[in-house]
């Protein structure tokens, strides 16, 4: 693995495995999920899924039961143990490596990537391999699938860098910006019987014309872009988007 990627084991190890669910529980909620699956089933018709970065399956089982055929990459062992565990997990293959880099044997109609993962991959050559490595999966036609938030910028006044999403009196937690080098770090602090720990994670945020260049540079073209799963249109205003780039 390069410098240039995530460190699955060591920011997705087993502290962090133990309570993922839990921490992002409001992202397993039925209608949550099921608007990202009823996407990509349809995205992959009969054909099969490549999930980048499967994780704890959040989205691979659930589509799997929709009776599509799901393959996934991952650094994780812990987060990838988690999957196993859960009704079904064992059934669904998965290769151990880095996203930008990994290959897996055959095509797929729909290679996927969710919930901000692109950003842990913390330099744009890392990111403009991980379009190329989607496209080289992708048969003729296949679509890749995308799904990550807008940089916060418009957040921060003149001299300030950091941006709090979660604040109460024993948890605190920010997103601290680097404007010049689009690094950006997600901080946790919090205090448990009167002690305290520090958690930070690495990310490289884009805009998304940054990304459709990154599509365009790996031979894929923009087919839709929606500020959701559920098709709103993505305009000045959207917090995130869901964008599909497709190889002719």
């Amino acid at each position: 693995m390069s410098d240039s990627t995530y460190d699955g084991d060591g920011f997705f190890g087993e502290p962090v495995a133990a309570g993922y669910d839990d921490a992002v529980s409001d992202w397993f909620r039925p209608e949550v999920v099921g608007a990202a699956v009823d996407v990509l089933a349809g995205l992959a018709g009969g054909g099969r899924a490549l999930e980048f970065a499967i994780g704890t399956g959040r989205v691979a089982l659930p589509l799997a039961q929709r009776g599509v055929p799901v393959h996934g990459i991952d650094l994780s062992r812990a987060m990838v143990s988690r999957l196993r565990a859960k009704p079904g997990g064992d059934a669904i293959e998965v290769t151990m490596g880095d996203i930008a880099t990994t290959r897996v044997a055959g095509t797929f109609s729909v290679v996927y990537l969710v919930f901000n993962t692109i950003m842990n991959l913390t330099t744009q050559d890392a990111q403009v391999e991980c379009f190329r490595n989607a496209a080289a999966h992708l048969s003729p036609g296949g679509t890749f699938v995308v799904e990550v938030m807008v940089p916060e910028l418009r957040k921060l006044p003149a001299g300030q860098s950091a941006v709090p999403f979660r604040v109460t009196p024993t948890r605190w937690a920010f997103d601290h910006y680097d404007v010049a080098t689009q690094a950006m770090s997600s901080n946790y602090v919090e205090v448990v019987d009167g002690r305290g720990s520090y958690r930070s994670i690495p990310f490289r945020y884009a805009w998304p014309a940054e990304f459709d260049l990154m599509a365009r540079l790996a031979g894929l073209r923009l087919r839709e872009r929606w500020a959701d799963w559920d098709g709103t249109p993505f305009g000045s205003e959207s917090e995130k988007h869901v964008s599909v780039w497709e190889r002719p």
